[in-house]
């Protein structure tokens, strides 16, 4: 219980830590009072700037007349009389619990007789399973694994037969006059 009470009053101190902090930070309440300060007489109008009218000034709009308001009477005039609330029709009286009739007794639910369980007979009773024998399987030897004979990889390989030489023939020469698509310049902008 004090436990939570006291971080009840510690809360409240941050609140209102807080609440100080910004108030007394805040720079409007300087800035509204360094204003009023040196705040001075408004300066006089400056001299009409040749080339420039005068701006007109705006007519006058007379005051619109309210026609009285009229007097609000103080006296509330009197209320025809109320009528009396009428009387409430009587309820009739609960009849006692005596009158309530007998709750008639249960009928007796006749005994229900289970038949009896035949019983097993007895497994001893039974003639034995004949089971076949099961032959003895013969022992085998297996022949040894013959061992894989692994060629040697390596040594010296077949020598690669060499390439030809292959000569070009020179390639033809395009006759002048003839129009070359891919060889033509660009064409300028």
């Amino acid at each position: 219980m004090a436990s939570a009470a006291s971080s009840l009053v510690s809360a409240t101190a941050l609140v209102m830590m807080a609440l100080i902090m910004m108030l007394g930070g805040s720079s409007t309440c300087h800035a509204a009072r360094h204003l009023a300060d040196t705040t001075t007489a408004p300066a006089a109008a400056p001299a009409a700037v040749p080339g420039i009218p005068d701006v007109p000034k705006p007519p006058v709009v007379p005051a619109a007349t309210l026609p009285p308001m009229p007097a609000v009477p103080t006296v509330v005039p009197a209320v025809g009389a109320v009528p009396p609330i009428p009387a409430l029709p009587k309820i009739p009286a609960v009849p006692a619990v005596g009158a309530v009739p007998p709750i008639p007794a249960l009928p007796k639910i006749p005994a229900v007789t289970v038949p009896s369980v035949p019983t097993v007979p007895n497994t001893a009773a039974l003639p034995p399973i004949a089971m076949p024998a099961v032959p003895a399987v013969p022992k085998v030897t297996l022949p040894p694994v013959p061992a894989a004979v692994v060629p040697k990889v390596g040594g010296a390989l077949p020598p690669v037969p060499a390439v030809p030489k292959l000569t070009l023939p020179p390639m033809p020469s395009i006759p002048a006059g003839v129009p070359v698509p891919f060889v033509a310049s660009p064409p300028s902008a």
